[in-house]
């Protein structure tokens, strides 16, 4: 098996390679986007438009949870596929121990401040008497179960890295079915309305957390947990985090970014323009993490041909990813510009959320066409180690361009200013990765 997974990671065709880490890589990233938006849409459908409104409200809180356990789990399949290019079968699992035991204590550290502050929170992301109650009901239930989560999707990333795509896949896929399964019978059926919907995520998460388990314990796994190696050794933890700190820092970049945001849509919109921006993330996350998907099957091909000195089929894999991106970006742009409305029925009926929700789509998605390049580039500076640039070009949307915008757009246009920000910050952020691209490759021809 060993042999089998190095060999065609260093010889095989690019695009063969690319296709293989890819697809599995897309459909996992899909199915984590499932989770939210499936909720989304039983939630309008079967509880009301303000219930969508209070559902975006938790949003920003369980990305700020999630943040530590792509700190961990990115970081760690990174390192991972880089000691498996140098032959290093030991240091990739003492990185897999230590990751599980990080996991763990950085999910207890954020559950309890979570849990006693939870309706501090959602005034501060732009609640109201009307939202809040909503919000409350999934977070009391979703809040405790984010280590399920953290377990599932960080693991997962370092199965995906370790050779097993597919299987990886396959864990996911099951708990995004599972969901779909349940979300209806605990809305619906029990009539349970939003903490129904709690409830059906946190069991899926379980299920997928447990399968996925269970491979780093099997011995068909080419890395396995071991014991020796579950005692945090303070080299190891730096090198998770210093890879792992650019998801992280754009996941509280996120996080920050819901608090202007959701209180300009308040005061400009109001609550249904909160439930609108909900909407505007479902459709654009499902295509993101399109997007996501296939930067992260480069992961593994990047990294272990970088940390075997094979930089042409780095750079070959990089060209084939971007250029499989921007066409991807551009077909969700044009289906977004024309057919808004006819999107934004599938989360709601209501005509008020339904007319906000169709402008702001039209309005936000302007500049996304550039999004797919800028992410994979961001992908790319992560892959190979330059965590400080991957930091950067990951924090630039968010932090360097969007803030500002937000608090200056939204003054001067109101409600369609703030719907503005998304192009003005996207077309800077992909100016920004393509300079500093272009300077790499040139210092690495020199």
């Amino acid at each position: 098996m060993t042999n089998e997974i190095t060999w065609r990671l260093e010889h095989e065709k690019v695009s063969r390679l690319l296709l293989h880490y890819a697809i599995p890589a897309v459909i996992g990233t899909m199915v984590n986007a499932l989770y939210n938006i499936v909720d989304r849409i039983f939630i309008g459908q079967g509880v009301g438009a303000l219930a969508i409104s209070g559902l975006t409200l938790t949003f920003p809180i369980m990305l700020f949870m999630q943040a530590f356990g792509m700190l961990v789990g990115i970081g760690a399949a990174t390192r991972v596929s880089i000691f498996l290019g140098r032959k290093e079968l030991g240091q990739a699992e003492h990185v897999l121990g230590n990751a599980l035991t990080m996991t763990l204590l950085f999910g207890v550290l954020t559950i309890v401040p979570a849990m006693i502050f939870i309706k501090d929170l959602l005034l501060w992301f732009g609640g109201s008497e009307q939202t809040i109650p909503y919000a409350e009901a999934y977070l009391y239930i979703a809040i405790p179960a984010n280590l399920l989560a953290s377990l599932s999707f960080s693991f997962n990333a370092v199965m995906r890295a370790s050779g097993y795509p597919k299987k990886a896949m396959f864990y996911m896929l099951l708990g995004a079915v599972l969901n779909v399964i349940l979300d209806p019978v605990f809305i619906f059926v029990f009539d349970l309305g939003i903490r129904g919907a709690a409830i059906a995520t946190v069991i899926s998460m379980a299920i997928s957390a447990a399968f996925v388990l269970s491979h780093f314990l099997s011995k068909e796994s080419l890395i396995r947990f071991r014991k020796k190696y579950m005692a945090l050794d303070w080299k190891t933890v730096w090198i998770i985090l210093t890879i792992g700190v650019s998801p992280f820092a754009m996941q509280l970049a996120g996080s920050m970014v819901s608090v202007f945001l959701n209180n300009a849509l308040l005061r400009e919109g109001g609550d249904l323009a909160i439930g609108a921006v909900g909407i505007i993330n479902s459709v654009g996350m499902l295509l993101v993490m399109l997007i996501i998907g296939i930067a992260q099957g480069t992961q593994p091909i990047v990294g272990f041909n970088y940390g075997a000195g094979l930089h042409q089929r780095v750079h070959d894999t990089l060209r084939l990813a971007i250029i499989t991106a921007t066409c991807i970006t551009t077909s969700g742009w044009l289906c977004c510009e024309l057919f808004p409305s006819i999107i934004v029925k599938g989360f709601t009926l209501d005509p008020e959320l339904i007319k906000i929700a169709s402008n702001g789509l039209r309005l936000n998605l302007m500049g996304f066409l550039v999004v797919g390049s800028q992410i994979v580039i961001s992908q790319f500076f992560q892959s190979i180690g330059f965590a400080w640039k991957a930091m950067f070009l990951s924090l630039s949307r968010q932090v360097l361009f969007l803030i500002p915008a937000i608090l200056v757009l939204s003054s001067i246009y109101g409600l369609d200013g703030v719907w503005l920000t998304g192009p003005f910050s996207d077309i800077l952020a992909a100016i920004v990765a393509w300079g500093f691209l272009i300077h790499h490759v040139k210092n690495a021809k020199k």
